[in-house]
């Protein structure tokens, strides 16, 4: 084979695993947003939060998977959960064992571990899985994740439902005084500020978009990677 020829088989190579990857991430996102959850699921959150109603948790389990899905949009690396309320329904989903194991292995395939939700603070581990979490939800529903006007519902849900223990977000801090949420108020533009840890990873890194098993300083078996 000449010198061409092989570096034209090298080049079709990566342009087929390029697009059987995106091919393969599409096929995965898909089987996220139409995946029926197990019967008798949100019954065990209403146990939990008694004042819901079967269509507040719908939203709830749409907000969970925006969660699946940054997930899998950002490499299966790190990511942390915004959300007391998504995350609620994450560990009732998980104690479904061999459903959950199930979907992950279609979903991501490799599992999932479950994380508590988390907000921007000195931990740099967390804040680049919340930015990176912010990134993907913010595209999944064609948000700025920089200048963002509007919140995506990941990280809208416990204000809407004005959750005790929730994580209340904005997404401009100039909007914070004219805000009654009854408790402390995070805001969405901080995503792209550094001022917490020194640095932005997580917020719109390299490397993402696919399903690959990119680092992301977490490592096997912690937090939201496996």
């Amino acid at each position: 084979m000449s010198p061409f020829a092989a570096f034209l088989a090298v080049v079709f190579a990566l342009v087929f695993y390029t697009v059987w990857r995106r091919a393969r991430v599409a096929r995965r996102a898909e089987f996220i947003r139409s995946y029926t959850l197990p019967q008798g699921l949100f019954e065990r959150l209403k146990k939990r939060r008694p004042e819901l109603t079967l269509k507040d948790c719908q939203l709830v389990s749409q907000a969970l998977r925006q969660f699946f899905l940054a997930y899998l949009k950002g490499g299966r690396r790190f990511v942390a959960m915004p959300s007391q309320l998504a995350d609620d329904l994450w560990h009732e989903f998980i104690l479904y064992t061999k459903n959950y194991d199930a979907f992950c292995r279609q979903a991501f395939g490799r599992f999932l571990h479950h994380t508590p939700a988390v907000v921007l603070g000195s931990a740099r581990q967390s804040n680049e899985g919340l930015r990176r979490c912010w990134w993907y939800a913010c595209r999944e529903e064609n948000i700025d994740p920089a200048q963002p006007t509007r919140l995506p519902l990941l990280f809208a849900l416990d204000a809407k439902f004005k959750i005790a223990d929730g994580f209340f977000y904005v997404p401009d801090c100039g909007t914070v005084k004219n805000r009654d949420t009854g408790g402390a108020v995070y805001c969405g533009g901080d995503f792209a500020s550094s001022s917490f840890d020194g640095g932005t990873d997580g917020f719109g890194d390299a490397g993402g978009g696919g399903d690959g098993s990119a680092g992301g300083g977490c490592g096997g078996g912690c937090g939201g990677g496996d």
